[in-house]
């Protein structure tokens, strides 16, 4: 895609799932990816698999320190962020009635302050120098709604107002901020939902009958799409959200 090779990019769960097979997309396409987990043998396995290897620092999204000091240490021995992509999540699933203000903390600690910190470290820079492309994973549960994930819902729904917010405020400086939504997915916490739930396996399955396209998604589904909407062929893209979640929801 244009505009992608020699760019830097700061990616989010890049360890595993979605991140892992964007950060080997990215790294196809020529961009020099940096990646932030707390996650070091699922990043070394990742980086294993990226062409001409990557960056890591281990991270915890939820600590501004933290993250300041890694932009900082990427900038310093890589460059400039051109290209900032938020893919790290994580969720229980539980009834709301079922959780407690623990679990919330943790939700909203890794699903909502994670990529706000790393927005108000990142886009100063990108301000600075008058450009900067930035994709958000959210949800389709942030869109519709989800059964069991009230709060990791109240976030990702959060993530889509709060970009298309910041993509009104950044324009005019070159800065282009979109949201991916994916729908069910073959990661390992979806593996954790069903190991964790009744009969997860036919929970499993039935989402899948429910997908037009009869399956759930694959990590290989969405780094095209990310891909793209940092590319130069998605320069007069902002502000959008985009499912891809195999028809699952319409609109």
């Amino acid at each position: 895609m244009k505009g992608l090779s020699g760019r830097r990019v700061l990616l989010t769960g890049g360890a595993s799932g979605i991140g892992r097979a964007t950060a080997i997309r990215l790294a196809e396409e020529g961009c020099r990816v940096g990646i932030l987990d707390i996650d070091e043998a699922g990043a070394a396995a990742t980086i294993a698999r990226c062409p001409g290897g990557a960056w890591f620092a281990r991270t915890d999204i939820t600590n501004r320190t933290n993250v300041e000091a890694t932009v900082a240490q990427f900038e310093t021995e890589i460059g400039p962020i051109d290209f900032l992509a938020n893919i790290a999540g994580w969720e229980r699933f539980r009834n709301f009635l079922d959780t407690d203000t623990a679990l919330w903390d943790r939700i909203i600690g890794i699903n909502l302050y994670g990529p706000l910190h790393l927005h108000h470290v990142v886009l100063p820079g990108m301000v600075q120098r008058g450009f900067g492309r930035i994709v958000n994973v959210s949800s389709d549960a942030g869109r519709v709604g989800s059964s069991g994930e009230a709060v990791y819902s109240a976030c990702k729904g959060g993530i889509i107002a709060f970009t298309k917010t910041v993509a009104r405020e950044v324009a005019r400086k070159g800065i282009t901020l979109n949201v991916l939504c994916p729908g069910p997915t073959d990661t390992p916490l979806f593996d954790e939902f069903k190991a964790g739930t009744p009969d997860g396996a036919k929970v499993g399955e039935a989402m899948a009958r429910a997908v037009p396209l009869k399956r759930i998604g694959q990590p290989e589904d969405y780094p095209g799409t990310i891909a793209f909407l940092l590319s130069d062929d998605a320069a007069y893209i902002t502000g959008q959200t985009l499912s891809v979640s195999g028809g699952l929801t319409m609109s």
